[in-house]
């Protein structure tokens, strides 16, 4: 009997409770649908940011060069095609991708730090190799005449990333990527004598001094994300080392994310046009190194948030993780480059 009172009160409180709601909603109609509304759009814009975060794929350098160019066979491609086609690819992702070119957006994509940190840091290597093919592998010699196509492509690449208007990012980016587009029209056109790629052993030891100090920076910026204490430089006596503020780790671990994510596709792609002097040199082995070093480090990310354990704590520290994987593919390039310099 008791159970049976129990239960047609416990029926009694929800019906009360339903008939406060209905009531409730009657009497503010509108902010309930102003409410649902509310919920709904930012339901919609989360889902939006979630997609547009998703990193672009690696992509195999000489399958989509061989796209390019309409062939089927690799050894049919000029030297040099596959480093000039990876450098239009690399901007034609960052164009393309999920929500397109987000730094430069105010809304939705300004509300994301993550994605535009990543495009920052494909861009710093794009801009690296784009000033690469230009004023090294493309010449013959230092005072031989540049390519027309790479001299204006260059410029427009170091264009503000974060203009949206009069001109936007994405044209200029655009207009870079035409010109690259060009050389490579005539860099495998037998019949054209403008286009050159001079895969030499003193031009890729200039490129991979420029890498050095990126690799270098992302390497030191990543590693002061856990410092517990300020170190001194013995030169100047004075504190060289703060740690990364909080709020800008995750933005530094995305920026090296995406650095990495391109220069693995550069460096795969100089493994091909760079073959004979690799060999020549002895290099190969050692350009693997970097090229797995950089792989480890596009390893899919678990956690929904960058983690930044601190020591031998119970968190990961995903900045040192990436700190550990830039260091050894610096440390692998300076033995290539030294392996670039004898004779």
């Amino acid at each position: 009997m008791a159970s049976a009172d129990k239960k047609a009160g416990w029926q009694n409180s929800v019906s009360q409770k339903k008939t406060e709601k209905i009531s409730s909603i009657k009497k503010y109609p509108i902010l309930w649908k102003l409410g649902i509304s509310i919920l709904t759009v930012a339901l919609i814009v989360y889902g939006i940011t979630v997609y547009w975060s998703i990193e672009p794929a690696e992509f195999d350098v000489v399958e989509f060069s061989l796209k390019r160019a309409d062939k089927t066979n690799a050894e049919k491609l000029a030297t040099g095609y596959v480093f000039a086609n990876t450098l239009a690819h690399i901007s034609e992702t960052l164009l393309e991708k999920n929500g397109g070119f987000l730094s430069n957006d105010i809304f939705p994509g300004g509300i994301i730090d993550n994605m535009p940190a990543w495009e920052f840091g494909a861009l710093v290597m794009l801009r690296d190799g784009a000033s690469a093919l230009r004023n090294h592998f493309a010449r013959s010699q230092s005072q031989s005449k540049e390519n027309a196509q790479l001299s204006q492509a260059e410029p427009f690449f170091y264009y503000n990333h974060t203009s949206w208007a009069l001109p936007s990012t994405e044209d200029e980016y655009k207009k870079g990527t035409d010109n690259l587009l060009l050389y490579l029209r005539d860099l495998n056109n037998p019949d054209a004598h403008n286009a050159h790629f001079f895969s030499r052993a003193d031009n890729l030891d200039q490129y991979l001094q420029v890498i050095l100090k990126r690799l270098g920076d992302y390497s030191y910026r990543l590693s002061a994300s856990s410092v517990s204490k300020q170190s001194y430089d013995l030169a100047s006596n004075k504190v060289s080392v703060t740690k990364t503020p909080w709020m800008e780790v995750d933005d530094v671990f995305w920026e090296a994310r995406g650095a990495t994510w391109a220069l693995l596709h550069l460096f795969k792609s100089i493994e091909a046009d760079f073959d004979t002097t690799l060999r020549g040199k002895g290099a190969k082995a050692t350009l693997r190194q970097i090229i797995h070093e950089l792989e480890d480090a596009q390893v899919a990310i678990l956690s929904p948030v960058i983690l930044n354990g601190d020591g031998f704590g119970l968190f990961a520290n995903y900045s040192l993780t990436m700190a550990n994987h830039i260091a050894r593919a610096n440390a692998a390039t300076l033995d290539l480059r030294e392996l670039m310099l004898r004779g």
